[in-house]
């Protein structure tokens, strides 16, 4: 039997740019081979499990079909449940309500390219593949962005907020 896992998009029905229907990218990851497959919330949010496939040759394989598909050339990040479930319990932080998780394609190797001053009033620990973002003036004002955190450390990024991790987890 295989590991559940989920695909994280970035960039899709935000802002009413990208537009992607959920059932739409539900029948993609159907047409990959997978099964049990699951979508949270309109932002990218895929809950499945999958065969022999590695995670990153769905990754891959789903960003070429959606770009074929529907003309969005859209990052997606996989995880397996085990490795969803590290990210929470390993969270270091108290305050949950301004609590962001940064999802990164990779571990970075170069980590202390991040400025910690960048963003006055905001926070972030760098853990494996992972970056957990305190933003207490909120996400729409932090200077920590997927821009910054892509450009600095040579990478692709994903934000999701605590409620959100918390809520696909379930769905694991």
């Amino acid at each position: 039997m295989s590991e559940r896992s989920v695909a994280l998009l970035r960039g899709i029905n935000v802002g009413g740019k990208n537009r992607l229907a959920m059932k739409d990218l539900q029948q993609i990851f159907l047409d990959l081979g997978c099964s049990k497959v699951t979508t949270y919330i309109q932002s990218g949010n895929v809950v499945f499990e999958t065969g022999t496939a590695s995670l990153t040759t769905l990754a891959n394989a789903t960003r070429s079909a959606i770009e074929s598909r529907h003309g969005l050339r859209v990052p997606v990040i996989v995880r397996t449940a085990s490795a969803w479930r590290a990210v929470i319990a390993a969270n270091p932080y108290q305050d949950l309500e301004r609590l962001h998780v940064v999802f990164l394609e990779a571990p970075p190797a170069n980590a202390d390219a991040l400025d910690p001053d960048r963003s006055p009033g905001d926070t972030f620990h760098v853990s494996g593949a992972e970056i957990y973002l305190h933003t207490p003036n909120g996400l729409a004002d932090t200077k920590l962005t997927n821009a910054y955190f892509d450009s600095k450390l040579k990478t692709i990024s994903t934000v999701r907020n605590w409620r959100t991790v918390l809520e696909i987890e379930k769905l694991l």
